[in-house]
């Protein structure tokens, strides 16, 4: 799933691209995938893009006077860049491939966004502000902005009762962590998934708040410097610890371990953040003696 250092990287190139360009039109071929219907799609033709943002894991691309194209790329979804299309006389039609929504701009060029599988779980939002989204209005405290204070993770953290790996990925607190990056954060600040958000001191919560602006601001740098093909690649390449099960902690040689539970899991080194422990399935919520 795209997260924010990925999701920044896109709304930035998106941004370049857009530049001085129009919105000609949005074909969208999922309609599962679209998920207002006032203003519609057609509000958007012909407007200036004024910019394209963040919200978390939330895409905005905005138009001068008009509204605003807000997309979640949801666990598969991706965007693709085009200099052009090809040429055709009639509109794209509807089908069970990849491409779920198609925006082109009035030099020609353009984005596909897309998801693999027939069941489409990313979402367009046409909206005139952004906060109309369910999603957005929703999401907490963006951990890169210059506002995200160890004081405000104390705060997050402190009536919190969620296990460390929930509170991080849980966007009405942290707005933009997913599971890899919540896994990796965890893997650098030594603390287990398990552990309570209300229960760490202050040198432990010191600790997150270093790993998470470190780790997300290392992967937004290497996002940044990626080839838009690669994005996805560059992303797993710079993981220390999660998709990495039997395979050995690079900081100090142990086994990375994996908790697997309903449609996700989780990955850790038990000498780095368990003293040595193993992880318990997670809806046992308890450690193996």
């Amino acid at each position: 799933m795209p997260e924010l250092p990925e999701v920044q990287a896109l709304a930035e190139r998106m941004a370049a691209a857009c530049a001085g360009r129009s919105v000609e039109r949005v074909e969208v071929l999922s309609f599962q995938v679209l998920k207002t219907f006032d203003p519609p799609v057609t509000a958007l033709y012909g407007r200036p893009v004024s910019g394209v943002g963040r919200h978390g894991k939330f895409l905005d691309l905005s138009t001068d006077g008009g509204p605003h194209l807000v997309l979640h790329l949801a666990r598969a979804g991706w965007i693709r860049p085009h200099d052009s299309f090809p040429a055709r006389s009639k509109p794209l039609r509807a089908g069970r491939g990849p491409l779920a929504l198609r925006l082109l701009l009035d030099d020609g060029s353009g984005f596909d966004v897309t998801e693999q599988g027939t069941t489409k779980r990313l979402a367009a939002y046409v909206v005139d502000d952004p906060q109309l989204v369910p999603g957005v209005a929703r999401l907490g405290a963006d951990p890169l902005a210059d506002s995200f204070t160890l004081e405000l993770l104390a705060a997050l953290a402190g009536p919190a009762r969620h296990r460390l790996k929930n509170f991080l990925t849980d966007q009405t607190s942290l707005a933009g962590v997913g599971n890899a990056y919540s896994d990796e954060i965890l893997h650098a600040a030594r603390l287990s998934p398990y552990a309570l958000a209300s229960a760490l001191d202050a040198e432990q919560l010191a600790r997150l708040y270093a790993a998470v602006r470190e780790v997300l601001g290392a992967a937004l740098d290497r996002a940044r410097g990626a080839a838009a093909d690669t994005l996805k690649a560059e992303k797993k390449a710079g993981l220390a610890v999660h998709g990495r099960a039997g395979e050995t902690c690079p900081r100090c040689g142990d086994t990375v371990r994996s908790v697997v539970f309903a449609e996700s899991s989780l990955q850790y080194c038990p000498t780095c953040q368990t003293g040595g422990k193993v992880l318990a399935d997670r809806r046992l919520s308890r450690l193996l003696k």
